[in-house]
């Protein structure tokens, strides 16, 4: 039965990854005022998830069906490596093909839960989700907590595959179908196989097989070896891409605020060009009034002028008559 300390951790890692660190000392603090310092010990020591696991984490937590359907496609791979019959082959191969499917969809959830919680889904991010997601199904109940992730997990080991592989084989033969022969075991003889020699082909036969599946196992680990380098030689070009990402993102959002800058410059000059122009039209007919008024006192003054010439004739003659 869970307790009260489990659902507040679970709480924790459903949180955002920004709110992580404080959502998780605020919980130290206040289980260590409560005199309970020994689960805030054990709170405080929870480190903040990479992004591929909290993405992982949110996939348990948010699409439980999907994560159980994939649990559950692992759990039946598992019993191959201890029973070799072609019907558990036969499950083996069903079961990869389930799991290839919801490991497909689960990548796609992914990739909405990144692009939602305002992360890049990087190809490099996407890798490693789905590597995790491996290694979960292949985990037994003893593994790493679902939902609870702080890391990647690591890829199923190769004593895994190889144990799979082992078990395709000896179904094979259940089956009754012919083993591939090599040079090494065709041994031209005119004798007829007798029951004398019998034990000894049989040892033989053993031996081959045994010769046969070492054969196999080390081919198969030259392909882990050259799918490591090419996982390697991916990973390093996905980082390139991902540094020519931020730096593209950078130079993006730089060229962003200089546009913004400039049409702010813009605005504001349309602004005081408006101000400017609503000043000069106001000063125009300020102008346009003071020309009428003064044109008015000019026709006023010409107006006095003559009253006045017209009064001083009029009194020069009265003058003169008088």
């Amino acid at each position: 039965m869970k307790s009260k300390l489990d659902d507040d951790i679970d709480a924790l890692f459903r949180l955002p990854l920004a709110e992580f660190t404080s959502a998780r000392n605020t919980l130290a603090a206040r289980l260590k005022k409560e005199g309970r310092a020994n689960d805030g010990e054990r709170v405080k020591l929870l480190s903040k998830p990479s992004i591929s696991a909290w993405t992982v984490n949110q996939l348990y937590w948010e699409h439980r069906d999907e994560f159980d359907e994939l649990m559950a496609a692992g759990k039946r791979l598992r019993p191959v490596q201890t029973s070799r019959t072609a019907a558990r082959v036969a499950g083996m191969r069903d079961s990869l093909d389930a799991r290839r499917e919801v490991l497909s969809r689960l990548s796609d959830l992914a990739e909405t839960l990144l692009q939602d919680a305002g992360h890049s889904p990087t190809p490099d991010t996407l890798r490693r989700i789905t590597t995790t997601l491996e290694a979960l199904s292949a985990s037994s109940t003893d593994g790493p907590t679902p939902g609870r992730l702080t890391q990647d997990l690591d890829p199923p080991s190769f004593e895994a595959l190889a144990s799979l592989m082992g078990a395709v084989g000896s179904a094979t033969k259940e089956r009754g179908e012919p083993a591939r022969m090599t040079p090494s075991r065709v041994k031209p003889s005119s004798k007829p196989l007798s029951l004398a020699v019998l034990p000894t082909r049989q040892k033989t036969t053993a031996e081959d097989d045994r010769k046969i599946r070492q054969a196999k196992i080390a081919e198969a680990k030259v392909s882990l070896q050259d799918a490591k380098k090419a996982l390697t030689a991916a990973r390093t070009k996905a980082q390139s891409l991902e540094a020519a990402q931020k730096k593209a993102n950078g130079e993006a959002k730089e060229s962003e605020k200089q546009r913004r800058e400039a049409e702010k410059q813009k605005r504001e000059a349309e602004e005081r060009l408006e101000r400017a122009t609503a000043a000069s039209e106001a000063a125009a007919r300020r102008a346009q009034s003071v020309a009428t008024d003064t044109e008015a006192s000019a026709k006023a003054m010409d107006d006095a002028k003559r009253s006045v010439d017209n009064a001083t004739k009029e009194l020069e003659s009265l003058l003169r008559d008088g």
